[in-house]
């Protein structure tokens, strides 16, 4: 239906508001009901289209140069930008996935600002899609212990590479074993095990997609990042390197069970400049998708909270712009 059709249905007819209006002289208790009809900015202000959140790396120049503390991150994002909800990285605390102390006042911060954590980002553990066998079952046991502090933390995920080595069909094959194998052990403890396009063949949505339908299981997913669709990063200059992003989330989306808003640069209105953030975000609403869009930005020319915050202005634009679009 489009917006002239609906823009008609909503003009009431003369008779009608006659109507209308001698119902309410008459009858005084109805107007409690009439007076909770919802419109489609109530709908808004009631519930966002989708709620907004922030990933961790988004800050990693400043987290890195000892300007914030990793524990300090939740807090933040709420007395900065207003945000309740965050993903974080392993690479700021990789040598606390079994440290119980360290984990519990992650999860007291949080709580105490009240911000909730949704996912642990883990990288530098190992391919689990190696070709060989004992380095990817030992990537494997190298990821249980963060499928085991998620869980303590109260996430629903966490995000993992699919890296691999051989041609297009042995890699799908070892990724999607590797990921079998992980999410055995995660699907007991209610853990989702997601995996980015991330380079190589996981930035190739249908590779990727492939991958998910082999392992074929409800924790099993996919985060698709709107940016990361390059398939060799030594030629990302190279317009050939690149996976089309539109046709590669498009293809995650019947998988994902988070999503990241990438983002590099701005131009004057206000957009992001590599990519078309309504045509991106129709694709994840057409899905079905409802869940947190996380901000991940990665520029240079603006700062990190500049960065952040012109994100943000422009994915809360966008879900204002498309909100009748897709509310039912």
């Amino acid at each position: 239906m489009n917006q002239q059709s609906r823009a008609e249905q909503r003009q009431p007819s003369r008779r009608g508001f006659i109507t209308a209006t001698a119902a309410l002289a008459a009858a005084p208790l109805l107007r409690a009901p009439l007076a909770r009809a919802t419109t489609s900015s109530m709908i808004i202000a009631a519930k966002p289209l989708f709620p907004i959140s922030l990933a961790q790396w988004s800050l990693h120049r400043t987290i890195r140069g000892g300007q914030l503390d990793a524990l300090a991150f939740p807090a933040y994002a709420k007395s900065a930008f207003g945000l309740e909800a965050v993903e974080y990285v392993n690479q700021f605390f990789a040598d606390k996935a079994r440290d119980k102390a360290f984990l519990a006042e992650l999860k007291k911060r949080a709580e105490d600002a009240g911000v909730k954590g949704l996912l642990i980002m883990i990288d530098g553990e190992g391919d689990l899609g190696h070709a060989d066998e004992k380095e990817r079952a030992k990537s494997i046991d190298n990821h249980k212990p963060w499928v085991d502090a998620a869980k303590s933390l109260g996430y629903h995920s966490i995000r993992v590479n699919a890296a691999s080595s051989g041609s297009y069909e042995e890699q799908q094959q070892r990724a999607a074993d590797g990921l079998s194998r992980l999410v055995a052990y995660a699907a007991p403890l209610e853990l989702n095990v997601i995996v980015e396009n991330h380079g190589g063949l996981s930035s190739n949505g249908a590779w990727l997609a492939g991958v998910m339908k082999i392992v074929s299981h409800p924790r099993c997913g996919t985060l698709p990042d709107f940016g990361n669709f390059c398939l060799d990063w030594s030629k990302q200059d190279d317009p050939s390197a690149w996976y089309d992003r539109y046709q590669g989330v498009q293809e995650m989306m019947p998988f994902a069970k988070a999503v990241s808003a990438k983002s590099h640069d701005f131009d004057e209105q206000g957009d992001e400049t590599k990519t078309d953030y309504r045509r991106m975000m129709r694709l994840v609403l057409a899905a079905g998708y409802r869940g947190h869009i996380g901000i991940e930005y990665e520029g240079e020319r603006l700062g990190e909270v500049e960065g952040i915050r012109a994100t943000q202005r422009l994915l809360e634009k966008v879900r204002e712009e498309l909100a009748e679009e897709f509310t039912p």
